[in-house]
């Protein structure tokens, strides 16, 4: 897997950013999807040669003045600044704030109550190994007919995701949720933390290249909400807007909501979840 994901992530963002995004003209003949490394130098007012260093992991200790500067000229939102900081931080191998703390399994009573309420939209409590730790009844009847359940609480996501061929038939844009696993996989000092590193270990013999070719090439920062499609056995095309909230750094976890992104699929979930009519209203915008 790579080491050098501050580099990984710098890359990604530069390609990611348009000429037209910074003020620049798109010109002719461009070989990048993105900002070529001479115009984010300039931008950021540092040399091209160093700017590679960083990219390549040659250089793996900017200033805070610099990662400003890169942070400023990519208009980094504060999310992926604060990633970008960490970052640098954590480019030492053994870094890692959490220790060898075990990935936590217990969910808080008040955590639990906070799900309650989200009934009867698809929520669960999802800790950093992509495991489903508690969820509504409204998950259990949108994700148990996929096969994500099958072998009850917790359910690994990112087992099932990449080992279970139910899951290509369930999620169109299985290639995106392939690379977001990735990413929440990756997120923090996982190359010091021994039990993602044991999952990473065991999908890299059991998946191969599939998963390995996106652990060199998908950075660790995953969307925190979008929309999420699914073809399910029971009610057809789907349609989810989903929204990831986190919880204190003392729980190590995170709900995932999901809410009807359009009015066929908040009428669908009605009658899979046995609600009245209307129970799910479809979320605009």
């Amino acid at each position: 897997m790579s080491d050098n994901e501050f580099g990984l992530f710098l890359r990604t963002r530069r390609e990611a950013v348009t000429p037209a995004a910074v003020g620049l003209p798109a010109g002719t003949r461009r070989r990048t999807p993105g900002l070529r490394r001479a115009e984010l130098a300039i931008l950021a007012g540092v040399s091209v040669e160093y700017l590679i260093r960083l990219e390549q992991g040659r250089d793996r200790h900017p200033s805070t003045a610099v990662v400003s500067a890169l942070a400023d000229a990519l208009r980094m939102p504060p999310s992926e600044r604060v990633h970008l900081y960490r970052l640098v931080k954590g480019a030492d191998p053994s870094f890692n704030c959490l220790g060898g703390a075990a990935p936590n399994r217990e969910v808080r009573p008040a955590v639990r109550a906070v799900l309650d309420q989200l009934a009867p939209a698809p929520a669960a409590v999802i800790n950093r190994l992509g495991e489903v730790l508690a969820c509504t009844d409204g998950y259990v009847r949108v994700l148990g007919p996929i096969g994500l359940l099958d072998g009850g609480l917790p359910a690994s996501i990112p087992r099932y995701l990449f080992t279970d061929p139910r899951a290509r038939d369930a999620y169109p844009d299985w290639e995106h949720w392939a690379d977001k696993t990735v990413a929440n996989l990756k997120e923090g000092p996982y190359r010091s933390d021994s039990h993602v590193a044991e999952l990473i270990d065991e999908l890299t013999v059991t998946v191969g290249a599939e998963f390995t070719g996106r652990l060199e090439r998908i950075p660790g920062f995953a969307d925190a909400n979008g929309i999420a499609r699914m073809n399910h056995p029971d009610a057809g095309s789907l349609r989810f807007a989903y929204e990831r909230l986190d919880l204190s750094a003392d729980d190590d976890q995170h709900i995932l909501v999901g809410l009807p992104a359009d009015a066929g699929t908040a009428a669908a979930l009605d009658g899979l979840i046995g609600r009245r009519p209307g129970g799910l209203r479809a979320v605009s915008g």
